[in-house]
């Protein structure tokens, strides 16, 4: 089960409508954000589903999103010590 309420140093930044970006998502990348430990925007994260669909296919795309939380997770855990 996935932690909630994780702080992270990320900047938070508001453009548009998240919610509508959130609902054009393809369902397995919602899906994906669902289940997330980090808030990820929309954007961001379907910028690294582009690049993982462009090189493997949906399977790459949901590998490259996991190696992104894990490193932003280290990055964080990393400077808080």
């Amino acid at each position: 089960m996935h932690q909630r309420n994780i702080s992270t140093r990320l900047k938070r930044r508001r453009a548009g409508d998240p919610m509508r970006e959130f609902d054009a998502l393809p369902p397995e990348l919602r899906r994906w954000l669902a289940e997330a430990s980090l808030p990820w925007s929309p954007r961001s994260a379907r910028r690294i589903w582009r690049q993982g669909l462009k090189t493997g296919g949906i399977d790459e795309a949901l590998r490259r999103l996991e190696s992104a939380e894990v490193a932003t997770l280290k990055r964080d855990r990393l400077a808080q010590l």
